[in-house]
């Protein structure tokens, strides 16, 4: 699964329809491009590879004043809807996501019920205390990983990861049990998006993308290597 790809879907379907500079803003001011791959060039890579595959439609508006291309517009289409909630739940519940797919899950995990939400974590629980099971079982040896030497300690570093994602996990069900945050249904969400306006005060400078020019135009440089592929 690729994080980019579920924060992409995610970002333009909180705006309905989305240009690509404001896809980046939203991540900019999550931090995304922190701890996700959610640079300037992967961010409009994905979205005209997704456009491609059906997934979004691409709407070209008014050009820029200044000249050059139009601008492109996206929004989400059926397949595209349901490519979002197959990811979204998928990071929600897997225990073996990277941190990044997981940290795109946690960020839009409010567009499902409520219940929806706790049953894909506690399969995350599940998923992570039978790992932990079987590596201790049957990879561990009976004296302990120390028997390994230093060998040893990754395992140690992969049981604490383990325990330590479980005991995250529980938490954060215990509190959207309590009654913590609005999910889908429930009343107005949370906006996590920079009025029109408004500056982003995470936005990042010189980081290969441009951004807007003067003349507001989209940059469409960077990494265009970016992987947006459709596999898991």
């Amino acid at each position: 699964m690729s994080a980019i790809r579920l924060l992409v879907l995610g970002a333009v379907r909180q705006h309905g329809r989305a240009h690509g500079y404001q896809v980046r803003n939203d991540l900019e001011y999550w931090g995304a491009h922190e701890w996700s791959n959610a640079k300037p060039g992967s961010i409009y890579h994905a979205l005209k590879q997704m456009a491609k595959q059906g997934l979004m439609l691409a709407h070209d508006i008014a050009p820029s004043t200044v000249g050059g291309p139009p601008r492109t517009e996206y929004e989400l289409t059926v397949a595209g809807e349901e490519e979002y909630f197959r990811l979204l739940r998928a990071a929600l519940s897997r225990h073996d996501q990277k941190v990044d797919e997981l940290s795109a899950g946690v960020g839009f995990m409010v567009d499902l019920p409520r219940s929806e939400a706790v049953a894909l974590l506690k399969e995350r629980v599940r998923a992570l205390e039978a790992w932990r099971a079987e590596v201790t079982e049957h990879y561990t040896p009976e004296d302990g990983p120390g028997q390994l030497g230093h060998i040893g300690e990754i395992m140690n570093m992969w049981v604490h990861s383990s325990d330590s994602g479980t005991e995250w996990t529980r938490g954060l069900i215990e509190r959207i049990e309590g009654g913590a945050y609005v999910f889908a249904g429930e009343g107005e969400p949370f906006v996590g998006v920079l009025p029109d306006g408004v500056e982003n005060p995470y936005a990042t400078e010189g980081d290969g993308g441009r951004g807007r020019d003067r003349g507001g135009r989209e940059d469409q440089g960077g990494d265009l290597g970016a992987d947006v592929g459709e596999g898991d």
